[in-house]
């Protein structure tokens, strides 16, 4: 989901990677070295060389190192590729790189192998006691084995710009914004307040079109925030199918329903809430990543929703002018009727690593995914690549905090990880995750009242659930 700014650790690491890399061919031709082949994305390869000395640094044995294929940038091609490889029974690439968002039809269908009877018992403690749980839990089979190693995770925040909205006369260090959430109501007067002052062109940035980023994420945590679900709350995420109850016509999802239309369209919407103010274009309703961070970047926008990845562009950019906050809330979560809803809430995104079940090189590639669960690792990924461990506890430490740029707001995000809601990833979901898709964003661009869509979306879900 934001795999296109990270330009700058392109830059940074990729010319030593890439010299490292040759060196690693090197050594792939001496006798005796078992190399793995990786399947992950441009910074993976621009970096192979680095990640081999920080695999090593973390224990992996002399003797074994990794190679990277590279595979496509949009994460549907990826999931069709690896369906197809698996399918076909090929042993290579030994580690699949997964999204988190995908990675459970995986271990539905038998296709990837169960990490808890391959990993070290150290691996799997640190990985299930360390690792910020929703990020294990889309790496998990119900009964709670482990398919996955989590590499690094996504999570959306608050970015705004701290200087305009200190001017308009609020004060976010005094009141804590950083790690105390405010409504979504307070939210819409402090951008709408700043938005006049400043008069910039827009208010609040973010991402509304009808793709799969709206269903997985934008939406699913601004419902989250109003204590609504998909499904009735976290425990059925990820299912059972046809035997969980579907709850998108109740009440909470309406209201955030009500409150998107009030920030898009204000009060003459005859659906708004009273109180909130309008603070977003109607160009959100075909905005996804790249044109809202744009909106943000170029200074034309208050705030934007946005991911890790943006906000180090963002704090190089703007530098202490820079606020971010946690996804405001809704309602309280001790006002919300589903446990784990309600507050704040962030969206989970992500990637893991796997292991290819036909690998005939299984216990060296076991090896690897045994260093990348380690800190040293952890905060090699950190602090070259701007990957977002899912390691909370090194998250807490002092070393993760003194790391340049990002130190600044990792209690932010450690609060997004602790409260981050995944996508309701079954063999399901990609029909399913359409059809919520163009019903919200048909609720917001005002073409269909929220009750009325609603009940219809609760139908057509139905269906597919009843389909399989």
């Amino acid at each position: 989901m934001a795999q296109s700014t990270r330009r700058r650790f392109i830059r940074t690491v990729g010319a030593t990677g890439a010299l490292s890399g040759l060196g690693g061919l090197t050594a792939s031709a001496q006798q005796g070295t078992t190399t793995i082949q990786w399947a992950g994305n441009p910074v993976d390869n621009q970096n192979v060389g680095a990640i081999n000395q920080a695999l090593h640094d973390a224990g992996l044995p002399d003797d074994i190192e990794i190679s990277v294929i590279v595979t496509s940038n949009i994460s549907d091609d990826v999931q069709q590729q690896y369906r197809q490889w698996l399918q076909a029974g090929r042993n290579q690439p030994d580690i699949l790189r997964m999204d988190s968002g995908w990675t459970i039809p995986f271990i539905a269908r038998g296709q990837i192998a169960n990490l808890s009877q391959e990993l070290s018992q150290s691996s799997l403690n640190r990985i299930e006691n360390n690792n910020f749980t929703a990020s294990v839990n889309t790496a998990s089979a119900p009964n709670g084995d482990l398919y996955a190693v989590p590499y690094f995770t996504d999570l959306p925040t608050i970015q705004y710009r701290r200087d305009w909205v200190t001017n308009a006369g609020f004060d976010p260090d005094g009141e804590n914004w950083a790690t105390e959430p405010i409504s979504w109501q307070r939210f819409s007067e402090v951008i709408n307040q700043t938005q006049q002052q400043q008069n910039t062109q827009y208010g609040y940035s973010w991402q509304a079109n009808a793709y799969e980023g709206l269903s997985c994420c934008t939406f699913n945590e601004l419902m989250t925030t109003w204590g609504g679900a998909y499904f009735g709350g976290r425990d059925n995420l990820f299912g059972p199918i046809g035997e969980r109850p579907i709850t998108v016509n109740e009440q909470p999802v309406i209201q955030a329903l009500r409150m998107g239309r009030t920030f898009i369209n204000g009060q003459n919407d005859q659906f708004s809430l009273q109180g909130y103010q309008q603070i977003s274009p109607q160009a959100v309703l075909q905005w996804t990543e790249g044109p809202s961070q744009s909106a943000f970047m170029n200074g034309n926008a208050v705030a934007m929703r946005w991911w890790p990845s943006g906000l180090y562009d963002a704090a190089q950019e703007y530098g202490n002018r820079l606020g971010v906050m946690p996804i405001p809330y809704g309602v309280r979560p001790n006002q919300a009727e589903y446990q784990g809803t309600g507050g704040t809430a962030a969206a989970l995104g992500g990637w893991h690593l796997a292991l290819n079940p036909n690998s005939q090189n299984r216990q060296a590639a076991v090896e690897v995914l045994n260093a990348v669960a380690k800190v040293p690792f952890r905060e090699f990924t950190f602090r070259q690549l701007g990957y977002l461990p899912p390691d909370n506890t090194y998250l807490q430490t002092q070393r993760a905090q003194q790391i340049d740029i990002w130190g600044d707001y990792l209690e932010t995000l450690r609060l997004a990880g602790e409260t981050a809601i995944p996508r309701p990833v079954t063999v399901v979901w990609p029909d399913e995750s359409s059809a919520i898709a163009d019903r919200v964003n048909a609720v917001l661009a005002q073409q269909q009242p929220p009750q009325q869509a609603m009940s219809a979306l609760q139908s057509t879900l139905q269906d597919i659930e009843g389909s399989v």
